[in-house]
C-alpha cells in the first residue's frame, strides 16, 4: 500500500488487516499527535511563566479563558464547513473543486476572522465584570482579552489553511509547524512578560531583555506566534500544496453549492461549539464567587488536563481526513472501519494518559504554580476527571468520525443535552456544597455521558449515509 503524501489509495484498501488498518490511522495519527502534545508542553510552560507573577495573573487569563475558547471554536466551525468538502472531494478525486474550494473559503472566512476580532475588541472592556470577576483582576483580563481581539484574524487564516492541508492529505505541515508556533509562543512570552534580566548559563552571564508587560506580554507574545504561524500555513497551503496551490488554477468566483454546503456543516457545529463554551462559560460564573484560589486552580488543572485529552484531539483530526476522503470516495464501509479502529485507538490512548495524569498531578501543578494552596486544590480536582478520559476519548474521536462525514447537527444536540442537562445542572447542586470539587465532578459525570451518547451515535451508521452534495 504504497502512497504519496498521506493521499489513500483506495484501490488497496478491499481487504486490509485490522493490523493495517491501524498502521493507517497511526499515520494519519501521529504528527497531529504530535503536535497536540508538543501543544501542552507549551501550554505548561506559558502556564508556568503567568503563574510564577502570582494567583492573581493565573486568574485574570482563567477568568476569559472560556471566552477565548468560544471565539476560537467559532472560528474551527467555520473552517469545518470547508475543510470537510475538501476531504471528500480529494477522496473523490475532484482536484479542481479542491481548488475551488479552498479559493472561497480564503475569501469568505478572511472577512469572517476581522469580524470576530471586532466583536471581541467591543466586548473587552466589559467581559470581566459579566464573567463575575474579583475587581484586583478585572484589568488584567480586559488588557489580555483586548490583544486576544486582535489574533482572531490570524487564527481564523491558520486554521483554515490547517484544516484543508490536514483534509487534503497533508497531516505533516501543519503539525510541524503548530510545533514551531508553541516553541515561538514561549519564546516571545519569555521576552514580554518578564523585565530585563541577567541570565548565567555555563558559567557566563549576560543580559536579557525583557519588556516587563506581565499578563499583556503573555498575549503579545501568543500574537507574534500566531501571525507568523499563519503566513507561513497560507505559504503552504497556496504556493506548495500539490491540491491546493495557486499556480494549478482554480475560481475565486463565490458559488452558492460550496457556501451552501458549508453553512450546513458550520452552522450546527458552531452552535455545538457555543453550546459547550456557553457551559464553560456558566461553569466560570458559577466557580467565580469561590474565590481567586478556585478560580486560578480551575484554569490551571484545565491546561494540565490537556496531556491527557490532546492526544485524542489528533486522532480525532486523522479521523475526520479519513473518513471523509473514504465517503467522497463512496466507500461506507471502509469509513466505519476506520472509525471503529480510531475510537478503539483513542480510548486506549487516553486511558494511558489518564494514569500518568492521576499519579503525576502532583509534580504537573508544582511546575504551573508556586502557590501551595492552588497546587493542592488543582491536584485534587484533576485526578477526579482522571476517571472520565476514556468515554471523553470515545467522544472526541466520534465528533472527528461524524465530521468527516458532515454530520454535525445531531452532535450539536447531543451536546446540549449533555452539557446543559448533566453539566451545569449538577454543577449548580454540587458547587454551593462542595466547591470547586462539585464543579470537577459535574464535569466528569458529563464527560462519561457524552462518550455514551456519541458511541450510540457512531455505531448506528447512519452517519455512512450524509455524504455531502459538493
Amino acid at each position: 500500500m504504497k502512497q504519496k503524501k498521506d493521499i489513500l489509495n483506495f484501490n488497496s484498501l478491499d481487504n486490509v488487516s485490522k493490523k493495517n488498518m491501524m498502521s493507517i490511522v497511526m499515520r494519519f495519527s501521529i504528527p497531529a499527535i504530535l503536535a497536540q502534545i508538543t501543544s501542552v508542553i507549551m501550554q505548561y510552560i506559558d502556564a508556568a511563566m503567568v503563574g510564577s507573577l502570582g494567583a492573581n495573573a493565573s486568574a485574570s487569563i482563567g477568568l476569559v479563558s472560556t471566552t477565548t475558547w468560544l471565539l476560537n471554536g467559532l472560528c474551527t466551525s467555520a473552517v469545518t464547513g470547508f475543510s470537510v468538502q475538501i476531504a471528500q472531494l480529494v477522496g473523490a478525486r475532484r482536484n479542481d473543486d479542491v481548488r475551488n474550494v479552498f479559493r472561497q473559503a480564503l475569501l469568505i472566512l478572511t472577512c469572517f476572522g476581522i469580524f470576530m476580532g471586532v466583536v471581541a475588541l467591543s466586548i473587552s472592556p466589559h467581559l470581566p465584570g459579566w464573567l463575575g470577576g474579583d475587581k484586583s483582576i478585572r484589568a488584567d483580563s480586559t488588557k489580555y482579552f483586548t490583544v486576544f481581539a486582535f489574533i482572531l484574524p490570524a487564527t481564523q487564516l491558520r486554521q483554515l489553511c490547517a484544516g484543508s492541508l490536514q483534509c487534503s492529505g497533508d497531516m505533516k505541515t501543519p503539525s510541524f509547524l503548530s510545533i514551531a508556533m508553541c516553541f515561538m509562543n514561549v519564546i516571545f512570552n519569555f521576552i514580554f512578560i518578564f523585565p530585563c534580566r541577567t541570565v548565567s548559563l555555563f558559567g557566563s552571564e549576560f543580559s536579557v531583555y525583557g519588556a516587563n508587560l506581565g499578563v499583556t506580554g503573555a498575549a503579545i507574545g501568543t500574537l507574534c506566534a500566531e501571525y507568523i504561524t499563519a503566513l507561513l500555513m497560507f505559504w503552504r497551503a497556496a504556493f506548495k500544496s500539490d491540491k491546493l496551490k495557486f499556480s494549478l488554477g482554480g475560481s475565486w468566483r463565490v458559488q452558492k453549492t460550496c457556501v451552501r454546503t458549508a453553512l450546513k456543516v458550520s452552522l450546527p457545529a458552531a452552535v455545538e461549539h457555543s453550546v459547550l463554551c456557553g457551559a464553560y462559560i456558566t461553569s466560570t460564573v458559577i466557580i467565580a464567587p469561590l474565590g481567586t484560589v478556585s478560580v486560578a486552580a480551575n484554569s490551571l488543572a484545565i491546561t494540565a488536563e490537556s496531556f491527557c485529552y490532546m492526544p485524542g484531539y489528533g486522532i480525532g483530526s486523522a479521523s475526520t481526513t479519513l473518513v471523509g476522503q473514504s465517503l467522497g470516495a463512496d466507500r461506507p464501509q471502509l469509513a466505519k472501519k476506520f472509525a471503529s479502529t480510531a475510537i478503539i485507538l483513542g480510548v486506549v490512548i487516553m486511558a494511558l494518559t489518564a494514569v500518568l495524569m492521576f499519579f503525576g498531578a502532583p509534580w504537573m501543578f508544582s511546575l504551573l504554580t508556586p502557590d501551595y494552596a492552588v497546587a493542592k486544590l488543582g491536584t485534587d480536582i484533576l485526578r477526579i476527571e482522571a476517571f472520565a478520559e476514556p468515554l471523553y476519548a470515545a467522544s472526541i474521536v466520534c465528533v472527528g468520525v461524524l465530521r468527516g462525514a458532515g454530520d454535525t447537527f445531531v452532535p450539536s444536540i447531543l451536546n446540549l443535552v449533555s452539557m446543559w442537562g448533566v453539566r451545569i445542572t449538577l454543577s449548580l447542586l454540587l458547587v454551593p456544597v462542595f466547591g470547586l470539587y462539585g464543579a470537577w465532578i459535574a464535569m466528569a459525570t458529563e464527560l462519561c455521558v457524552r462518550g455514551i451518547l456519541f458511541l450510540v451515535r457512531v455505531y448506528r451508521g447512519k452517519w455512512t449515509q450524509k455524504k455531502l452534495a459538493v
